[in-house]
């Protein structure tokens, strides 16, 4: 569910010793079952409920109905109409899903969602979830009571319970100990008659004890390759570029590579729960996905075709489960995109607007796929051959300029200004020509005017059709403009970056008044910040593959501004240069 719009970001610290400790694994995987251990289980009381044949036999994905919201913070004020419910399950079903996840046991999303399938008479099952907040017992006995409830008065619909999800793993935001985990859910299998589990990471099931496996009818993992291609160090779980194979046949083989890494994930989790004596306890698949859209760091991964061939292979495997060794469900995540997650979003296998991406197109009429826009390519315009692969960044000859021109008047002959450049914004930030000019650089300059959302804003300057600038005789110089403004606190400067492996890296300079020059007191005055301040911010950078050769931005949570401050104050800039 990942609940904070920075849990991603998380991760690439969090999921470190996860990482590590995986290795001390890798031996055992090869020569264990892959369906249980062969040793006597410890069972809890009344033994290990079985799950229903019809959790195996249906296609399963994670649904949650939020449209509207666009931050975390806008959720609670969010209505959620049952006609839109209805709307959703109807096209899960056409796509052929009959078993869905949800999050919590509100009245706003499981209970209304609960009656409109018994209402409508529709063909879904549901495992209900209960949100489990940490420190907040009352809280959560609140929702245990809701949740229990809920499974007792639809029986024929909710086929098992989970309580809590991603609090027990090393990174979660969320964090719960085990030893309260477990006396929420005995609290909860006491009380109703279906399979109980928490949903939690491989890592979490791979190092688990009979704390919670005494107290579980099953295991509910979760698995993210495509995730762990960014937030794993350097070499990484799994060769994910797959760089050796022919470049047509790459991106077959990098998805072949993200399903092996999920089947070596669910395996560890596997293979400790067999020698745990508890090969009773069966394992699903309670969310694996992939990005239809790069939503910052997964360029060559992130794309509809790619979402499609990841589904594919997952329905493969489930059905490998159905019948034999593996997990005895897979819920994708996620059947919509949810733009409150904001940097967390567009895993949908529908988009927000409820048009169906490439993955599911074959179940709508064309008039039901995703048209396209600035952020996706239009499904009608794609084939199985449009598949992302990684390939070789190209390095371009080093600019040997003295000074390399961003926005000037003032340019000399030896001076280098690039053609087919432009300033973007983030999401919404407006500029204009102004007849106010730095000392020196006349006549005029450009005036920045933040429409800020909830998080702040930003705008840069680069190729729109991905080209690079090699600026690594730059390494030494300065990257200096001219500044003229009242803004409140911090801002940032940035530089990105491709590079040869990892993909796009940043790195922000924050600028409070007297920094490198900077000041907020309505005057120009001059900024200039040595280039190795930004390599020291991230040594990932390469210079020779320069995307964005200026940044400037206020990222509310970087800079020690309040979520939602809505700063307005213009900036006015000039003379944006780097500089041998």
């Amino acid at each position: 569910m990942k609940l904070d719009r920075f849990a991603r970001l998380a991760r690439a610290c969090r999921r470190l010793s996860a990482v590590f400790k995986a290795g001390t694994l890798a031996v055992a995987v090869t020569v264990a079952g892959c369906g249980g251990g062969g040793t006597t289980p410890q069972t809890h009381d009344g033994g290990v409920r079985p799950l229903s044949a019809e959790f195996s036999s249906r296609k399963a994905v994670a649904y949650s109905p939020y449209r509207t919201a666009t931050s975390v913070d806008g959720l609670a004020a969010e209505t959620i109409p049952k006609a839109n419910i209805k709307q959703d399950l109807d096209l899960l079903v056409a796509a052929g899903f009959g078993l869905i996840r949800v999050f919590d046991s509100s009245d706003k999303v499981a209970k209304q969602t609960l009656e409109v399938i018994r209402e409508n008479k529709l063909d879904i099952k549901m495992q209900l979830g209960l949100y489990m907040q940490s420190g907040d017992d009352v809280f959560n006995r609140n929702e245990i009571a809701r949740g229990v409830a809920l499974a007792k008065a639809y029986p024929d619909i909710v086929l098992a319970v989970s309580v809590g999800n991603e609090t027990m793993v090393s990174w979660s935001f969320n964090k719960i100990d085990p030893q309260v985990m477990r006396g929420y859910l005995k609290l909860v299998r006491d009380q109703i008659t279906q399979p109980v589990t928490t949903d939690d990471n491989y890592a979490f099931w791979r190092d688990t004890d009979a704390t919670i496996t005494d107290v579980v009818d099953f295991a509910a993992l979760h698995t993210y390759p495509e995730l762990d291609t960014v937030f794993v160090p350097e070499p990484g779980l799994f060769d994910w570029r797959q760089k050796n194979v022919s470049d047509s046949q790459r991106a077959a083989a990098m998805m072949d590579a993200a399903i092996g890494e999920a089947r070596y994930q669910y395996q560890l989790a596997r293979t400790h729960l067999d020698r745990l004596g508890r090969a009773d306890i069966p394992i699903v698949i309670g969310e694996t996905g992939w990005n239809a859209v790069d939503v910052g760091a997964l360029k060559f991964r992130a794309h509809p075709v790619n979402q499609k061939m990841y589904l594919d292979r997952l329905q493969a495997w489930a059905a490998e489960g159905r019948t034999g060794a593996g997990p005895k469900a897979i819920f994708y995540f996620e059947a919509f995109d949810e733009p409150w997650k904001q940097g967390d979003d567009k895993w949908g296998l529908f988009n927000v607007a409820r048009k169906a991406r490439y993955a599911v197109k074959d179940f709508f009429p064309a008039a039901q796929w995703v048209p396209g826009d600035t952020s996706e390519p239009a499904t009608a315009s794609l084939s199985d051959a449009s598949a992302v692969h990684w390939k070789a960044p190209t390095v371009n000859a080093a600019v040997t300029a003295n000074r390399y021109v961003i926005f000037a008047d003032t340019v000399g002959a030896s001076d280098l200004r690039e053609a087919g450049l432009q300033f973007d914004p983030f999401v919404k930030t407006f500029w204009q020509t102004v007849p106010d000019a730095a000392p020196g650089d006349t006549p005029s300059a450009l005036e920045i005017d933040p429409r800020p959302e909830v998080w702040g804003w930003g705008m840069l300057y680069q190729s729109r059709s991905a080209v690079t600038t090699n600026l690594s005789n730059f390494a030494k110089g300065r990257l200096e403009f001219s500044v003229k403004t009242t803004y409140p606190g911090t801002i940032e400067v940035a530089l990105l970056t491709d590079t040869e492996e990892k993909g796009a890296v940043e790195a922000y300079v924050q600028l409070s008044n007297g920094d490198h020059g900077y000041c907020n007191t309505g005057t120009w005055c001059q900024v200039s910040i040595p280039v190795s301040a930004f390599l020291a911010k991230n040594p990932n950078l390469d210079l020779r593959m320069v995307t964005g050769r200026f940044v400037i931005a206020d990222r509310y949570a970087n800079t020690g501004k309040a979520s939602g401050a809505n700063i307005t104050t213009k900036l006015t800039i000039d003379a944006v240069v780097w500089t041998q």
